[in-house]
């Protein structure tokens, strides 16, 4: 049997008010995941997509690898805007969710159309 001693902090998303203990040797993101919370939009969990951007409210967190300006401003980073992948907590979080809810290489499949503007096929009645 398996016990997970890693020190752990509480984190909180404020949009959901769901709260999970995260190691401070893990990412936010893992942390969620591992205990099959919500709260985080979970796209490539590796940094490349942007959709689990969040903003530190309170508690400080620690970086585990580069954050893709491309989707976090240097300007951002110093408002506490971060990638929930990219970041480890020190300290009990509290966040709120900025990301985007899709994945960048699955624009435009998400769209429906109203049945009204879907064509619909007729059969011409038989001789």
């Amino acid at each position: 049997m398996f016990f997970d001693t890693r020190p752990k902090v509480t984190v909180t998303v404020e949009s959901t008010g769901e709260s999970y203990a995260c190691a401070t040797t893990e990412s936010l993101l893992q942390g969620m995941l591992r205990l099959g919370r919500r709260g985080i939009p979970v796209g490539c969990v590796g940094g490349g997509c942007g959709v689990c951007k969040v903003r530190i409210i309170e508690g400080k967190v620690s970086k585990l690898g580069p954050v893709s300006r491309a989707h976090v401003s240097v300007e951002e980073e110093a408002q506490g805007c971060t990638l929930a992948c990219r970041v480890a907590p020190s300290t009990a979080v509290r966040l709120a969710v900025i990301g985007k809810m899709e994945k960048p290489f699955r624009k435009g499949f998400a769209r429906t159309t109203s049945p009204a503007a879907t064509p619909r096929a007729t059969l011409a009645p038989e001789p």
